[in-house]
Parts: C-alpha cells; structure tokens; sequence
C-alpha cells in the first residue's frame, strides 16, 4: 500500500483546498506532517492502549488529521491561540471532536502546557509551530514539554531545522523561495507570495532560527535523551526525543 498516495486522498477529502495549496507551495511541509503522523504511530504500536498526545499548534487540520488518522489509539489536545486558524481545524475535523478523540485548546502554547499535571501526557507532538516562536520563549516551551510528559515519552516536532552548514543553508532557503514563485506566480497569488516571503524573513532571522546543532543542544539541556533529527528535506526535518 502506497502510504503517501493514501495520505494524499485522505487530506484532498477532508481538508481539501488548503492542503492542495500548502502542497504546492512548500512540499516538505505536507510532507513533515505525514512523517509525524508515522512516528506518532510507531510510539503507538509500542505502547498497547490508549495514548493522550498534545500537539502544538493546530492550524488549519493537517498534522492534528495525520496524527489522528494515524493510529486509533491516540487521543489529542490540540493548542492553537488563533481563533481562525482554529475554528478551520474544527470544522474540518469535527467527527474526531464528535467521536471523543480531539479536544482543543485557544490559549498560546506555553500557558496551555503550564495548565497540565506533571508526567501527565505520553506524546507532545507539532509541525512547522517551533521556528516561529522567539528563543526565549522556545526554550520555556520545551521546559513545559519535558514536564508534562510521562516517563518514556516523546517529543515529535517536524519543522524548519537550518543546516550548520550556512553556505548549504542558504542554498537550499533561495530554491525554496524560487519555489514560491514560481507556483504563486502561475497562481496568480502575489497576495501569497507577499505574506511567504514575509514569513520566511521571520523564519530567517536570529531571534527565532532553530540551527540545527543548537536546537538538539537546548533539547538535551532540558534532560532529553535519544535526540535525533530524522528524515531531512533540504532546510526541514523530523525531530524525536525521549523523556527517560
């Protein structure tokens, strides 16, 4: 069975435009979601029962559809602190908040991980939410992470991981905006293209670039162990992590 192909009819059924613009625009994005969903599956297959999981930031549906698609056994929070973006992401997925397995919550993602117990939660899981987040205030968040959750549990974040390697790094950042272009342009979107280009400087600058040696670095001085960056796509990867 062709996952992918089956990732890709799921989502053009149910989130449908949205998706098919976010997978023209930047492919690695739908792509990060996908392989989150599979890592959040994998933990479950290991872990008999049913598994509380807190994603942040759920947009407009696309990881919380991958991570709830991706295996029966998971229940998800999922944080958002912008009322549209939300209100999409329940409509589009109302029958899992109707079958009990999706809940959310509007406030911002470091007061909504406060609000939970200690060791109370088995997955903390998110694509493309941490690069947009300043440092200081990433690194409160990934406090909050490691103390919410359980023993043996996991941190799964797909996101923009720049390279160590700046040359290579930049490299890569004008093939993505040579991308942008192009789709955008026979689009016929400069409205889009404007907001992306906006959105990647911010992506770019120092206040908020997750480098990649660094970022693993902040991951273990939280007390993260089995840290590894998993599945790269040009400037994306998929990061895992172990609360032991």
């Amino acid at each position: 069975m062709n996952t992918e192909n089956s990732f890709d009819a799921l989502f053009a059924g149910i989130i449908g435009q949205e998706y098919e613009i976010l997978k023209q625009i930047c492919p690695p994005a739908t792509e990060m979601s996908r392989l989150v969903g599979e890592e959040v599956a994998a933990f479950c297959h290991a872990h008999p029962g049913m598994q509380t999981l807190v994603e942040l930031g759920s947009g407009t549906g696309i990881t919380t559809l991958s991570i709830l698609s991706a295996h029966e056994g998971v229940k998800v929070l999922s944080i958002d602190n912008e009322p549209v973006m939300q209100e999409q992401a329940k409509n589009n997925l109302q029958d899992w908040v109707l079958a009990g397995r999706l809940d959310f919550s509007a406030n911002d993602a470091l007061s909504a991980l406060k609000a939970l117990p200690d060791d109370s939660v088995n997955i903390v899981a998110s694509a493309y939410t941490l690069h947009n987040f300043e440092k200081g205030y990433r690194q409160e968040v990934i406090a909050e992470i490691y103390r919410v959750l359980k023993p043996d549990g996991r941190f799964i974040n797909g996101d923009r991981y720049a390279l160590d390697d700046m040359v290579l790094h930049t490299r890569n950042t004008q093939q993505e905006v040579a991308g942008y272009f192009k789709v955008l342009t026979e689009m016929g979107r400069p409205d889009l293209l404007e907001q992306w280009i906006l959105h990647l400087f911010s992506d770019e600058s120092e206040a908020r670039i997750m480098r990649e040696s660094a970022s693993l670095a902040e991951l273990k001085d939280a007390g993260f162990q089995h840290v590894q960056l998993k599945s790269r796509l040009e400037v994306n990867a998929v990061m895992t992590a172990v609360k032991c």
